[in-house]
């Protein structure tokens, strides 16, 4: 299921950190201090993790 703004933007922190993700990998880590971050996890010969920036200085249309 892919994220949609409305779902990024309402994500409210919880006591511990979580994610939101769609099916192809992207992941939106939510902290509990209440930063959100994008993350990529991807497979090459192991399973690697990118970070491509903050919301909302990196938006889901980026």
């Amino acid at each position: 299921m892919a994220l949609t703004v409305v779902q990024v933007k309402n994500a409210k922190p919880r006591e511990k950190a979580y994610k939101m993700a769609d099916e192809r990998g992207l992941y939106l880590l939510i902290n509990p201090n209440g930063s959100k971050l994008w993350k990529l996890k991807y497979w090459f010969a192991f399973e690697k993790k990118l970070s491509l920036g903050a919301y909302p200085d990196v938006s889901l249309a980026s």
